[in-house]
């Protein structure tokens, strides 16, 4: 198959899968099947959860399975199709799950500024936006966690290229904490990196 020449969406939706997404294929595990699935917050997220299912749609040409889990806010957009699996990871470069020391973003989207898109998608699944108390004064701080893979120098070095002044902090079993603080570099971020996600544009109106 063929995706459509749109490398921007198509570099977001990386980013969306290296963030809430998984790839799995029944011939590399018997047990498994052959499925793209992407989980999102069903309470906060309808507009987003819209968003991805579209994106999908458009790049992939089939429109994903919503299915709604019961007793949790979680939902997940689901496609099963073996041949669009295989596209993603023998032509585009992504892994199989699990992504725990494997997940990479490919080469060819860290450049052309479409690194960019690839952590918006990422923010927009598994980032978030907190308000911090800090002696009276309320200020925004923008976070990601990335598990132990090749990806978590990828966006290090992303921010760097991009001037971010950002920590990162190891909270465990290889699992670090990419974090930035404050107004100016939540302006920044807006201008740079942007956001697809309502809600995480509405807590920025509080700052911005």
């Amino acid at each position: 198959m063929e995706l459509k020449n749109n490398d921007i969406k198509l570099a977001e939706m990386i980013g969306i899968l290296l963030g809430d997404g998984s790839l799995s294929l029944k011939e590399n595990n018997p047990k498994s099947i052959n499925r793209l699935q992407i989980t999102l917050n069903s309470r906060d997220d309808l507009e987003y959860i819209s968003y991805v299912k579209t994106l999908l749609h458009e790049l992939l040409g089939i429109q994903p399975h919503l299915k709604f889990r019961k007793n949790e806010n979680a939902a997940d957009l689901r496609i099963y199709r073996k041949e669009i699996i295989n596209f993603l990871i023998k032509n585009i470069g992504l892994k199989l799950s699990p992504k725990w020391e494997r997940a990479v973003i490919p080469a060819k989207f860290l450049e052309n500024n479409l690194d960019t898109y690839v952590i918006r998608g990422y923010f927009d699944t598994d980032g978030s936006l907190v308000t911090t108390n800090n002696n009276g004064t309320i200020y925004p701080r923008l976070e990601m966690k990335v598990c132990p893979s090749p990806m978590q120098n990828q966006f290090i070095q992303i921010l760097k290229k991009y001037n971010f002044k950002f920590g990162v902090y190891n909270i465990g079993k290889g699992k670090v904490r990419i974090q930035l603080n404050g107004k100016e570099q939540l302006k920044k971020w807006l201008c740079i990196i942007g956001s697809s996600n309502q809600k995480h544009l509405d807590k920025v109106k509080r700052f911005i």
